[in-house]
């Protein structure tokens, strides 16, 4: 279902596309699936691994958004609210119901947030996950054990969505090819083609064994996030940039700083930052900063600031403070914030925006991954009437997502026995297209995330065993081994290599 050599091969087969589609995260696979369904000859292409940005890098949260709804943006909410409940009923795998709970430390904070989640339950109409209430002191520290008593008069607690962002995108990769979509990582795309000024189709490399090819197709999206900008001034090389990229920080510590399967919302600090510590995959996620940053990298570098601010800033509401040495993994995202009026990244819209170039080029980008159906649907309407590709468009409201219905696989590999670890090798090369050991350790696996020490430990034998399934020589193992360790090293504070 997800073997690359024949998705290779179908290049050769497809004389033109109907869609081709630039950039495997959740954007550009959701569209895959959204076009394949429709009975559209689709390709994907990414640069890298799928989901290797952005889409791997989130606060792993299926969510309506608490903050946007403060920002009055309730269209956005509304839309996300309904996107959140068609996710739990697609992929109940991947996808599932957590407790938040806000805090009180101020008289009229828990009226005050009780009633905007009261209107946050409302927009989720029949799809809601749970209604909202007020807790007592004494409840707000049953759910949450290790929260600072001090000064606490209480709290909210309201229902929201949680999944983890790789492994849905790899279900969504994994539905798409089941409905004919050809889907390749690890192959930029390095130009456009146009004839008589008209987008036509695409050249591209298989970075993997080094062959050009050129793909002809009656319709090019966008789908790059990021780099959405890189590919518009492939388009027009006097390209003004739209996108104003925005890092997202979040720190992997150990389950004993929130025992319990609530999740802790902090709407504002002193510093009017929202912050969540949430338990996931037997570890707790603090973050996130929002940190306006000049230059995108598929391999965003936290900065000492924001690990200190998140560390800093969640210390005062627990009772143990974590510090730099509790630290298992550290990791940063880049959000695709669509350039508006507002001076701060915090307040730009996460709504989606969609483009037409005169070239005939569909960019899709901006929105966040809650909402990425609703994008992709969006956009293939878009392409159905612009592109004039005369298809009916797919209902995928209720497409179980590759997975419902089979045993969940396992996130991490610590703990694992050596024919364990093999056989899991084996399931993510032979079906999910796992080309490197970066590709297994930190997407189809997420032990880098969990841990970070932990992944490089077991790289070695990792690469040794993807080299026999591959036929890969030792000099591949070598190269595998020290490439990981480079991504890898970002991924602990004060990293030393025996540490």
């Amino acid at each position: 279902m997800m073997d690359r050599d024949l998705m290779v091969q179908s290049i050769a087969d497809v004389p033109q596309w109907d869609v081709c589609i630039i950039g495997g995260g959740a954007t550009g696979l959701g569209t895959a699936l959204q076009s394949a369904a429709g009975g559209l000859k689709t390709i994907l292409l990414e640069q890298n691994d799928f989901a290797k940005g952005t889409s791997s890098r989130s606060t792993k949260l299926i969510h309506g958004g608490v903050r946007y709804l403060q920002q009055g943006n309730i269209k956005l909410v509304k839309e996300a609210l309904i996107e959140r409940g068609l996710l739990l009923q697609n992929a109940p795998h991947l996808v599932h119901n957590l407790r938040f709970v806000i805090p009180s430390y101020h008289w009229w904070e828990r009226p005050f947030y009780w009633i905007g989640l009261k209107l946050y339950d409302r927009l989720a109409g029949k799809l809601g996950l749970g209604d909202s209430s007020m807790l007592s002191k004494a409840q707000t520290l049953e759910y949450l054990p290790t929260l600072s008593s001090k000064g606490l008069r209480g709290g909210v607690l309201y229902h929201d969505g949680q999944f983890d962002d790789a492994r849905l995108a790899i279900s969504i990769a994994q539905t798409a090819a089941t409905h004919g979509a050809t889907l390749l990582n690890h192959f930029p795309v390095t130009s456009l083609i146009k004839t008589e000024g008209r987008l036509t189709g695409v050249t591209a490399t298989d970075a993997l064994s080094g062959l050009p090819v050129q793909i002809s197709s009656k319709v090019v999206i966008n789908a790059t996030g990021v780099f959405t900008d890189a590919i518009l001034r492939m388009n027009r090389p006097k390209h003004r940039s739209i996108i104003r990229p925005s890092q997202g920080v979040h720190l992997v510590v150990d389950q004993k700083f929130l025992p319990r399967e609530s999740a802790i919302l902090v709407p504002r600090t002193d510093d009017g930052r929202v912050l969540f510590a949430v338990p996931w995959h037997n570890r707790v996620i603090l973050g996130t900063t929002d940190t306006s940053v000049e230059t995108v990298s598929l391999e965003p570098k936290p900065m000492d600031q924001e690990i200190d601010l998140i560390l800093r800033n969640l210390g005062k509401y627990l009772l143990h403070v974590p510090q730099r040495s509790d630290v298992k993994s550290v990791f940063a995202g880049l959000r695709p914030l669509v350039k508006g009026t507002a001076k701060k990244t915090a307040a730009l819209s996460r709504g989606h925006v969609i483009i037409k170039s005169k070239s005939g080029l569909f960019t899709v980008t901006g929105g966040k991954w809650t909402t990425y159906r609703k994008m992709a649907e969006d956009v293939v309407k878009r392409i159905s009437k612009k592109g004039r590709l005369n298809r009916e468009l797919a209902d995928t409201r209720s497409l179980a997502l590759h997975g419902h219905d089979l045993p969940v696989l396992p996130f991490h590999i610590e703990g694992m026995t050596d024919a364990e670890l093999t056989l899991r090798i084996r399931q993510a090369v032979e079906s999910e297209m796992c080309m490197t050991v970066e590709d297994f350790l930190s997407r189809r696996t997420r032990q880098l995330l969990l841990d970070a020490r932990i992944a490089i430990e077991k790289a070695p034998r990792v690469a040794e065993l993807m080299a026999e399934m591959l036929g890969k020589d030792q000099s591949w193992i070598d190269l595998q081994i020290r490439s990981f360790q480079e991504v890898a090293k970002h991924h602990i504070p004060d990293f030393k290599l025996n540490s």
